[in-house]
């Protein structure tokens, strides 16, 4: 099986990335209304390049196709809290799944925010998307709170999940 080669997002992504929100989309991890046209650029001034990792796979045919993205972002511009960062985004294609990619993709973000100094990993999963939160823990990140009933999600209250990973 192909290992993921993860590297910087580039502007030259956009394309890719747009069209993988697109298809990744899903109410078992989305808040947001399913995406529709017309569709913007993938980065802008509140989701900047320098913050996504991306997974190249090279299977099924294709050659270094664009498999997944993680978003490791400061959750605050607060200097008070400039030693946490928080994953914003993480999505795989489905052609790419159950190959590791979510997995190395979380890897490499938990390197690239120790990389700037950051002491904590925190992200937010919604309480029914059990896959995910398995897949959290098994990479360390531990559950420190829970906003129940905090997303109406298609008649149902589902629970939020915070969860963080320690990088010292």
């Amino acid at each position: 099986m192909a290992v993921p080669q993860i590297r910087p997002a580039s502007r030259a992504d956009d394309d890719a990335l747009n069209a993988l929100d697109r298809a990744a989309w899903s109410p078992l991890h989305a808040v947001t209304p399913r995406p529709a046209p017309p569709y913007g650029p993938f980065f802008d001034a509140l989701h900047p390049v320098e913050e996504f990792l991306v997974a190249e796979l090279a299977a099924g045919g294709r050659e270094d196709a664009t498999a997944g993205y993680i978003r490791v972002a400061r959750p605050t511009p607060l200097a008070s809290n400039a030693h946490v960062r928080q994953i914003q985004g993480l999505a795989v294609h489905e052609w790419a799944r159950g190959r590791g990619v979510a997995r190395a993709l979380l890897r490499a973000g938990a390197l690239h925010a120790r990389n700037q100094g950051a002491r904590r990993l925190t992200l937010r999963v919604l309480g029914h998307n059990a896959p995910a939160r398995e897949l959290y823990a098994s990479e360390g990140f531990v559950v420190e709170g829970v906003l129940p009933g905090e997303f109406l999600l298609d008649g149902a209250y589902v629970d939020d999940v915070f969860m963080a990973l320690p990088l010292t």
